[in-house]
């Protein structure tokens, strides 16, 4: 492992997206970023599908067998709303991440360039403005009417002062192959933009952070149910109305390399955690326990994945 940074000072974003909007998401978004830069943070790191919001609870009108036009016209609203990479809002952000000299992580519904499919994905942006993103591999459940599987984008890993940065989005991080491709590519900072509120994934993010003896970076999303627009069509309107208040609580966190809690779990608002991260914990914490290195069998048993 190459010498690490001693401290990264990392502020992660639980904030609410607003729904379909891309431009009020990108603003939000700079303004945010603006603020943790103001308050010291090298790392900036914020929620799944930011921009331009996880449309939590919509079926879009699909059912086994058929599809609704109403459905269709709200996916396509939900399609024009979703970013190009690189485009003119990956270009803002990696303008203020020159400006403030920070890294970034932003989770973005992805529009291909080529063909009209969409992916779930998550940029890294780097002070110089250097762009890399992951697709996620495998949306969840009906998340697949919305998004494909990743067709590349796999594994990227960004070298940071801190050591090797990488990203499993959401339920990626119960697929534990995806999560050894990242252990073999050495990270110390595993990033973890999500919507998993449930009191379960506090367990999840525990045992991934000992796992990896990795910082363990929780970053969950406010979705009030006031955030989605007030004109998608009828079905969606009926289902939007039998979504609780808040449709998604959060619940943001940073565990350490030992599946200790660096800070408190923020739910039910939004809000920016802050924390000053000691990173020689991490070869410390190896000593007993390295995944891919002294504590693996590779004459036994070894991943080999794509990596492009």
């Amino acid at each position: 492992m190459k010498p690490l940074k001693d401290t990264c000072r990392i502020a992660v974003v639980q904030a609410a997206p607003v729904l379909f909007d891309t431009d009020a998401c990108l603003a939000k978004a700079l303004r945010l970023i603006g603020e943790a830069a103001q308050k010291g943070a090298e790392l900036i790191v914020f929620p799944e599908l930011f921009i331009p919001g996880y449309p939590y609870g919509m079926t879009f009108g699909f059912t086994v067998g058929s599809r609704t036009e109403e459905g269709r016209r709200d996916w396509k609203r939900y399609y024009d709303a979703s970013i190009l990479v690189p485009g003119p809002e990956t270009d803002a952000l990696a303008e203020a991440a020159r400006k403030y000299g920070v890294y970034l992580s932003m989770g973005i519904s992805e529009r291909d360039a080529v063909t009209a499919t969409l992916y779930n994905s998550n940029v890294f942006i780097s002070p110089d403005g250097t762009v890399m993103n992951h697709r996620k591999l495998k949306p969840t459940g009906s998340e697949r009417v919305v998004w494909g599987d990743a067709d590349r984008d796999f594994f990227p890993v960004m070298d940071t002062p801190w050591g090797p940065m990488g990203s499993m989005i959401c339920w990626e991080s119960y697929m534990p192959l995806a999560r050894a491709a990242l252990y073999q590519k050495g990270v110390t900072l595993y990033i973890s933009p999500n919507t998993n509120d449930n009191p379960e994934w506090q367990h999840t993010i525990r045992h991934i952070a000992i796992e990896g003896h990795c910082y363990f970076v929780n970053c969950d999303m406010i979705i009030p149910k006031a955030s989605y627009p007030a004109d998608l069509s009828e079905t969606a309107r009926a289902e939007i109305a039998r979504l609780p208040e808040t449709v998604c609580r959060g619940g943001s966190c940073i565990i350490d390399p030992s599946g200790h809690a660096v800070t408190d779990t923020l739910w039910d608002k939004e809000g920016i955690l802050y924390a000053e991260l000691d990173m020689q914990k991490v070869p410390a914490s190896r000593m007993e326990h390295d995944v891919c290195g002294h504590y693996a069998r590779p004459d036994v048993a070894k991943l080999v994945f794509r990596d492009e």
